[in-house]
């Protein structure tokens, strides 16, 4: 079957002025969180709860409150059958799980593609310190297990079980040597790539550590990076689009005006507000994105395949953002199931890469304290899921309610990882990873 990600490259490039737009479902969180990459049990797929071991007398499947992996299978092939994605990224685990052993994408038009590598700013396990270090490379899947499951694939017919598209990521701190070895480990990956006939695309995330650039102008930064990298890579090895952090107007358009030849795309980056997800596919397709790559929008949304719906609707032109969150709501209504805001606080615009201009310091969630009671706040969670969660048990030294923190900055805006406690460290690398898995 005729994949429609292929068709709409394909028109993009031939019609600028095309209103065809990619949209990915970015489930390869596992790459990253463990056993909290599935995400909270609110919602679950239609086949429901899958059965799972607990101890009565160490815990309770409530108290766990995560999705196990069946679950979270079980929403990614809804999500397909719904075929309102072009893309369903995933671990190569997962790929193998689906797309070679079920043959799921076999007569989808939905691709199947796999996180390529994992670099060690997104190694974010509980009571780990990894994050907080500098970014270095690492690569624990091969093109080969994504493509067919196994060390060396059969190449003669030119056909893959598994996956034939990968991400890939780099992340430069404006340190030298450590940003060329970034750039050595991507151009190894790129010229396998083309000896094995395998596609990508590439995310090109923020510094991770203190980096001396001041957040107005991180998007120039990664503006050049991305043009100044791939000047010296032809057709052949160029990755089939982008992968950024949204930066607002300016700084996407100074991109995307550079090279038509370029496909732009954003990242969904932290949960948020529902106004915030539909708000930002519909600013961004409007300054030239072509591309949308949402995960925690997505998975952590009370019904996945309405908000997913009204994702495509924006990208179409048949819904404005506003719009589109009353929409949603009244499709939760209709089926029973409870929003996680009112209606008029899920309209409120919290994100600052949206607002064109925030302030100088950025507030998240993170355990500790009680929840401060201020008007309107989202509702507390685990910290990398933003929902609900249960009593914590003897074994889990996450809070039940995780407190609103901020963190000090210079007068520019840049973080002052100087001043920084351990708590602020912490809720700085927290909301940093929520926006790289967007």
């Amino acid at each position: 079957m005729t994949k429609s990600i292929d068709t709409k490259l394909a028109e993009i490039k031939a019609n600028p002025a095309s209103r065809a737009f990619i949209l990915a479902d970015a489930k390869d969180a596992d790459m990253a969180f463990g056993v909290r990459a599935t995400g909270p049990r609110h919602y679950l797929s239609a086949r429901g709860e899958r059965p799972a071991r607990f101890s009565p007398e160490v815990w309770t499947r409530e108290e766990f409150g995560h999705r196990n992996l069946p679950e979270f299978l079980d929403i990614i092939r809804e999500v397909v059958r719904q075929g309102k994605v072009d893309i369903m990224l995933m671990s190569a685990y997962v790929t193998e799980q689906l797309a070679i052993k079920e043959g799921l994408f076999r007569d989808s038009p939905v691709t199947p593609a796999a996180r390529a590598n994992d670099t060690t700013d997104i190694w974010a396990i509980r009571h780990g310190g990894y994050t907080r270090e500098p970014a270095q490379p690492f690569r624990s899947a091969t093109i080969d297990h994504i493509q067919c499951g196994k060390l060396e694939c059969d190449r003669s017919a030119g056909d893959f079980s598994g996956a034939n598209l990968g991400l890939y990521s780099v992340t430069f701190v404006n340190d030298l040597e450590r940003d060329r070895e970034t750039l050595r480990w991507f151009k190894e990956f790129r010229e396998e790539a083309e000896r094995k006939q395998f596609r990508y695309f590439l995310e090109v995330f923020d510094p991770n550590v203190a980096s001396c650039l001041p957040p107005e102008k991180l998007g120039e930064f990664i503006n050049d990076q991305i043009l100044r990298s791939l000047a010296g890579v032809t057709e052949a090895g160029r990755p089939l689009f982008l992968k950024i952090v949204y930066h607002g107007p300016r700084a996407l358009e100074e991109l995307v005006q550079y090279d038509p030849n370029l496909v732009v795309g954003v990242l969904g980056g932290s949960a948020g507000t529902t106004y915030d997800a539909f708000r930002l596919i519909h600013d961004a397709q409007k300054h030239g994105a072509r591309v949308a790559l949402f995960g925690r929008k997505i998975n952590q949304a009370e019904h996945q395949l309405a908000f997913i719906e009204m994702l495509r609707f924006i990208t179409e032109g048949r819904i404005g953002p506003e719009e589109a969150v009353r929409a949603y709501h009244g499709v939760l209504q209709g089926k029973g199931i409870p929003p996680k805001r009112p209606l008029e606080q899920d309209l409120q615009l919290t994100d600052q890469a949206m607002s064109y201009g925030g302030g100088t310091t950025t507030r998240v969630q993170v355990p500790g304290n009680p929840l401060p009671r201020t008007p309107a706040p989202p509702r507390a969670g685990d910290p990398t899921t933003g929902h609900p969660r249960p009593p914590s048990s003897a074994h889990d030294t996450d809070a039940v309610h995780p407190p609103v923190v901020s963190w000090p900055t210079h007068a520019n805006g840049s973080p002052d990882f100087a001043r920084m406690t351990s708590s602020q460290r912490h809720a700085f690398d927290v909301d940093r990873l929520k926006r790289r898995f967007g």
